[in-house]
């Protein structure tokens, strides 16, 4: 990206200011231990030294301050916040936190990976003694905040798990039912594939990436239903706040009376989070998420001599935490409001993300920048929340899609060798927007060209080295290996995910397995009956659909009776066992038509191609 394309200096916050940095070095007990995390089989989960090069000097392939970020995320140990609560940095893309009580320690939020979680634990533990675990609470239900559970906690230990209401089924949501997309889209998100180092991967904003260990989730044994809502864990006082539909379906934030600590989970961070995440997720309510803000401020602002999260370091002291809160509050506030001011003058998202900027008091504010989210597609986001897909010109409403479209622009412009012509260019000239734009036609078009793609992996390259926006860069950068290297395979694995799923939630997600035209033909109705869980269920398809519904006994119609376990119903799905060991009645032929019609999730397809 050219220089011109960059933030200009008065835009820019203070490089001088050392002041994040004294707060993330602040309260260090101890570096990790080791060099790296393994797995069991002995795969590295999570490397420290592959932030070392972090320690130079910017270099031209990075924005400087997304370079100044990622020093930042790349600080690791374990580190005091106050007394009684210490926090685990730099193992992963979040924070575990641990909360000292009367018996053993609150942990809070164990990571992605059960190997990361592990780790960091045995490093508290080396330091703080080796006390058991009393209690383990989500802050919300992104996999970074529960997928390491059982590396803190053992299956059937009766370790109480706390968590906002809807966690479950928000969870499920977004790592099952849209799970292998959100998979895929996450490579590029987190830049998963990229080599560590200044033309690869530096980071995400929100941390440097995420582990690659065994993710798990346990169920909640309680819920947080209501603001106000106080629990005394292990002889702590916690008392919550629900946040839901923030920066994510449920969340929670919670204070520590008598500690004077709050903990924001990720609802306040020192970026600008996403209103809508490059990796795909439910839009997000901006408005709302201001509103929770300063409802935390007011609850909690006079009350807290430190606020840490779920990422990156913690902030001390009461005035400044609560200038901290209300500049996050703004921050969406103004993004929503201004957002649909511009969208009642007639402006599609699209123009409202080159017309909007943030005020300048809030672009100078390091914790306001968009390392992680960007004011660009948040803008977009928010359109996309009240407006849907359609910016309202007809000529949108039935478009051609992306290969169909880039042949009949290729045609118009004279060919492949006109549009690579023009491509470089712009490219030349410095405009790597519409030079991408043009070869995103090209490669579509014409997708074996190598010519093409070469010159769009050199455009995107560009435009990846110039992003101040972590997860900007590792899109560019991650379509650039792609277009060169092709699609890396990406296995499918639930690790202990599945098990935490209600019968409910695996007929979900089946039915959207359900291949329809392949179904078309087909009606059969089965009922389930779960001995271990008390649970009887009527699963339906017709018509393409698989409908599934709690039924006393089975329908009049009902082709296929089965008598089993939830576990037995796992292996079925899972082709170990069929029908061997369940008890049934009825055609069994009747369930080798059901699973005839599912689909296997694509989790390598491809995205800068056709």
């Amino acid at each position: 990206m050219s220089v011109a394309d960059r933030p200009a200096p008065h835009d820019m916050p203070d490089f001088s200011d050392r002041t994040d940095f004294e707060d993330a070095d602040r309260g260090l007990v101890a570096p990790p231990s080791e060099a790296v995390v393994t797995g069991e089989d002995g795969q590295v989960v999570w490397d420290f030294r592959a932030t070392a090069f972090l320690d130079g000097d910017c270099p031209e392939s990075a924005d400087p301050s997304l370079w100044r970020q990622s020093q930042l995320c790349a600080r690791a140990g374990l580190y005091e916040v106050t007394d009684g609560v210490y926090q685990v940095r730099g193992f992963d893309l979040s924070n575990m936190t641990l909360i000292e009580g009367e018996r053993g320690v609150v942990v809070v939020d164990p990571l992605v990976s059960a190997e990361c979680a592990r780790d960091a634990l045995a490093l508290y533990r080396a330091h703080r003694g080796d006390r058991p675990v009393t209690a383990v609470v989500f802050t919300h239900s992104h996999i970074d905040h529960f997928g390491g559970t059982l590396g803190v906690a053992e299956a059937g230990a009766g370790v109480p798990i706390i968590a906002p209401e809807g966690l479950m089924e928000s969870a499920v949501a977004e790592n099952v039912y849209a799970g292998t997309a959100m998979l895929r889209r996450g490579v590029y998100h987190t830049g998963a594939d990229l080599p560590a180092g200044p033309r690869g991967l530096i980071g995400v904003g929100l941390g440097f990436t995420a582990s690659r260990g065994l993710p798990s989730l346990l169920p909640p044994t309680l819920e947080i239903t209501r603001t106000g809502q106080e629990e005394r864990l292990d002889g702590v006082l916690f008392r919550f706040q629900l946040t839901p539909n923030t920066e994510a379906p449920s969340e929670m934030n919670f204070h520590l009376p008598e500690l004077r600590a709050l903990c924001m989970a990720e609802n306040a961070t020192h970026n600008l989070h996403n209103i809508l995440t490059l990796r795909g997720a439910v839009v997000r309510d901006a408005r709302v998420w201001s509103r929770y803000l300063t409802e935390a401020i007011q609850l909690f602002g006079d009350g807290s001599d430190v606020l840490f999260a779920s990422h990156h370091w913690p902030t001390w002291g009461t005035d400044r935490l609560k200038r901290f809160l209300s500049e996050q509050r703004d921050l969406y506030a103004y993004l929503h409001d201004q957002t649909l001011r511009l969208v009642n003058q007639g402006h599609t998202g699209g123009e409202i993300a080159e017309i909007l900027e943030l005020p300048p008091a809030l672009a100078q504010s390091w914790h306001a920048r968009g390392y992680y989210g960007s004011v660009s597609h948040n803008v977009k986001a928010v359109y996309q929340r009240y407006m849907g897909w359609y910016d309202g010109h007809p000529a949108s409403l039935w478009e051609h899609p992306p290969t169909a479209s880039a042949r009949r622009y290729v045609d118009c412009m004279g060919g492949l060798d006109a549009v690579l012509a023009k491509a470089r260019s712009y490219a030349d000239q410095g405009d790597l927007r519409f030079a991408a734009q043009l070869l995103k036609h090209a490669t579509f078009a014409e997708p074996d060209s190598a010519e093409a793609k070469e010159l769009l992996a050199q455009v995107f390259e560009r435009l990846g080295y110039g992003a101040e926006c972590g997860t900007w860069r590792n899109n560019y950068l991650t379509a650039a290996q792609e277009l060169r290297e092709g699609v890396k395979q990406v296995p499918i694995s639930a690790g202990s995910m599945a098990s935490a799923l209600s019968v409910d939630q695996v007929f979900d997600s089946l039915a959207i397995r359900v291949n329809g035209p392949k179904a078309w033909e087909h009606a059969v109705s089965t009922h389930w009956h779960f001995t271990d869980l008390g649970e009887r269920h009527q699963v339906v398809l017709r018509n393409g659909v698989l409908v599934h519904y709690a039924a006393g006994r089975p329908d009049e119609d009902t082709d296929l009776t089965l008598t089993l376990t939830k576990a037995q119903l796992a292996g079925m799905l899972a082709g170990q066992a069929g029908l061997d060991g369940i008890e049934h009645q009825g055609d069994p032929a009747t369930l080798r038509t059901l699973l005839s019609v599912l689909d296997e999730p694509d989790p390598s397809f491809p995205i800068v191609t056709p």
